[in-house]
């Protein structure tokens, strides 16, 4: 029985790179594309099919359907940070809603009719009850929100026009590292909460800027999800099977989140049981496009899928440690090159 082609829209990036490897042992045949602008060529597995290619560039994505066999495509490759996203708005609808029609359109041409897509809980806003279900209003308050609700309503019309269905999964802040710590967060300008506090715990920064201690949370700080990297792709795994196990299903939507969520004082707090280091915290004026709690139910996912959260934060953010540790390992062997 041959190996079903799995197309991982930004394979060499942190979470890509995970599911990549959670795929290949599962019995299917991952297919790496990225441009490596903020992917590393490191974390594709060896002999794993790696095509360098650009989501903007139609040509790309044709000349990579032509060589694979490509059954789904699983869709990692967007760009994510809120600030970057209020700055400049024009990369985000270029990067993330402009590559996402190219994709699409090729994906039709050549007949590919699923895909799973790597949505977000920013697509709420601000929410008027916590925690948010998937028919909870969507005011998306930053451009990065912005986008994937686009994206999302694209496939929708897609999906009622073609033979095209699609999983879109909404969830936020993902950390943790796999099993060995083979991949990991390695970007050149840290914002992700949990690695940004420890590179402080490991000194490699002198001190964590807490963004806003006033908002109306029980110890001021902005309160999140956190879901276990594994747990993640977990649930990309199951919506796969899902889509193949189920053909009436044209499209569906899941929040993916621990249904609790947790302060950014909180996460600090756990971070430094963890790593046995005082974390420097130096308290900053409210980012543009933070709301001030999103968490997610995740209760039709454990009904339909039968996904749900297995790691506490406390382990999520062992195997962040490890990883940072090994990172600086890495770092300091190729100072000395």
């Amino acid at each position: 029985m041959k190996k079903k082609h799995i197309l991982v829209a930004g394979g060499a990036g942190y979470i890509g790179s995970h599911m990549v490897r959670l795929l290949l042992k599962e019995g299917y045949q991952p297919v790496v594309f990225d441009n490596l602008a903020t992917g590393h060529k490191d974390f594709i597995p060896k002999g794993c099919p790696f095509f360098k290619g650009d989501l903007k560039i139609k040509k790309d994505i044709d000349r990579c359907f032509k060589k694979y066999p490509i059954d789904t495509v699983m869709y990692f490759a967007a760009s994510l940070v809120v600030p970057e996203s209020v700055a400049n708005p024009l990369k985000y609808y270029e990067n993330n809603v402009s590559a996402s029609v190219l994709l699409l359109q090729s994906m039709v041409e050549h007949k590919i009719g699923k895909i799973i897509f790597s949505s977000t809980a920013a697509v709420y806003g601000e929410p008027d009850h916590i925690p948010v279900t998937e028919d909870s209003k969507k005011v998306p308050t930053n451009p990065y929100g912005s986008s994937k609700l686009m994206i999302e309503q694209i496939l929708k019309d897609v999906a009622f026009a073609h033979d095209f269905r699609f999983i879109s999964l909404r969830y936020f802040n993902v950390a943790g590292s796999g099993p060995g710590e083979e991949t990991g967060i390695r970007y050149k300008e840290i914002t992700h909460l949990v690695p940004s506090i420890l590179k402080v715990a490991s000194g490699e920064r002198s001190v964590f800027n807490v963004f806003g201690d006033d908002y109306s949370t029980e110890d001021g700080t902005c309160v999140r999800d956190f879901i276990y990297i594994m747990d993640l792709c977990r649930a990309h795994l199951m919506a796969i099977k899902y889509l193949d196990t189920h053909p009436e299903v044209k499209s569906d939507v899941f929040n993916l989140g621990n249904g609790d969520g947790f302060s950014v004082k909180q996460v600090m707090d756990a971070s430094e049981k963890v790593t046995g280091k005082k974390i420097n915290a130096h308290f900053c004026p409210r980012r543009p496009g933070d709301p001030a709690k999103i968490v997610a139910s995740s209760e039709k996912a454990q009904r339909i899928l039968g996904w749900k959260p297995q790691v506490p934060l406390s382990e999520i953010i062992e195997s962040a440690w490890r990883w940072e540790l090994k990172e600086r390992e890495r770092k300091l062997r190729a100072k000395k090159k």
